[in-house]
């Protein structure tokens, strides 16, 4: 019997970038190397994901509806529809809880599990930060200035050049200080749970969907079946060979557009290591400490002699030592891809 799991490990290059905001840049403290490690949440991860998926499928995300209460305009729920013939609600899950009680809440987990894209090694992978300006001293006649003093009076621009006498400070410069970005070689994992992948539950005291909803997809032609949860609904093959397509690309050429206006990585990627183990893609692309200088190092390793499928870019050449890529090899790590998530028996998954 296949194993109903697939795991895929991404090695990437990450240069001189910011993920997302938070103080600069989101970080946290690696107790065993005393250092700031930068990453990229798993749920910024998955929804670069979906994204690209829908993109690749030029579809639409499912609509998102946003509640308040007034007259504060407090926030309350936010609902979608529960329906998995959206694709980023099919591969991301949803949870649908009325607020006062006002029907069953419903929820399916993400099929996907990811995690945060963060250094291979807490030793190859810094987090750095730079001064920015915001300068328009190139045009004085064209950028207004407004000087404002304690009781709101506006200076007049005599005032004002009082104000700057002796001085060499510009109104028409802004510093940013202190803005952290992020450089090195930096992995993401990803878990496929593919017995339900295309497969939503119909158990009723769980609920996943609404009547009305499992109504409709049975007349859009998902399939009654049962799986290891028990009853279910299976998407339509064609259906199911459209998505796979697309996520076969997505998990691999995924990208960060947030944030990265003026700090843009291509972020490549370099390694692809794909299994039924997690054991073996962690093995696969993996660090080792260096024994060879008296200041403590990690150096990168690509292993293909653990039992997973490896797939190397010839960008890996530049950073890893004794590695040979191949051209093609993130095309073939597609098609792998495709392949196994198209060899599993969905609709017959007891048998």
């Amino acid at each position: 019997m296949q194993n109903p799991f697939l795991y895929i490990r991404g090695l990437r290059h990450v240069d001189h970038t910011v993920f997302a905001v938070a103080d600069g840049q989101k970080r946290y403290w690696d107790d065993i190397f005393q250092r700031w490690i930068a990453y990229s949440s798993g749920q910024q991860i998955k929804r670069s994901v979906l994204e690209e998926t829908l993109r690749l499928l030029g579809k639409e995300p499912a609509p998102v509806t946003f509640y308040f209460e007034a007259p504060k305009l407090k926030e309350k729920e936010v609902t979608t529809p529960a329906d998995p013939n959206y694709v980023d609600q099919l591969l991301g899950g949803w949870m649908i809880a009325q607020s006062g009680g006002g029907g069953r809440t419903i929820k399916r987990r993400s099929p996907l599990s990811i995690s945060a894209l963060r250094p291979l090694h807490p030793l190859i992978g810094g987090v750095h930060s730079e001064n920015l300006s915001f300068d328009r001293s190139d045009r004085p006649d064209l950028h207004k200035v407004i000087v404002k003093d304690s009781s709101g009076h506006v200076l007049s621009e005599e005032e004002i050049t009082d104000l700057l006498a002796g001085s060499d400070r510009s109104l028409r410069r802004k510093w940013i200080q202190d803005n952290k970005r992020t450089s090195g070689l930096f992995v993401f994992d990803v878990a496929i749970d593919l017995r339900t992948l295309f497969s939503v539950s119909l158990n009723k005291l769980e609920p996943e969907l609404s009547d009305e909803t499992i109504e409709s997809l049975k007349e859009a032609e998902w399939k009654e079946s049962k799986n290891t949860f028990g009853p279910c609904l299976i998407a339509p093959q064609d259906y199911r060979e459209s998505v796979i397509d697309a996520l076969s690309k997505a998990l691999l050429n995924w990208r960060i557009t947030t944030n990265q206006s003026r700090t843009f990585s291509p972020m490549e990627v370099l390694a692809v290591a794909l299994s039924d183990n997690a054991n073996k893609i962690a093995t696969a692309i993996r660090a080792k400490l260096s024994e060879d200088t008296e200041k403590q190092r990690a150096i990168p390793v690509i292993d293909d002699t653990v039992g997973a499928d490896l797939f190397i870019s010839p960008s890996a050449e530049g950073y890893i030592p004794g590695v040979n890529g191949d051209a093609k090899a993130l095309e073939e790590a597609e098609n792998k891809i495709k392949e196994l998530l198209t060899s599993f028996d969905y609709e017959n998954q007891l048998k």
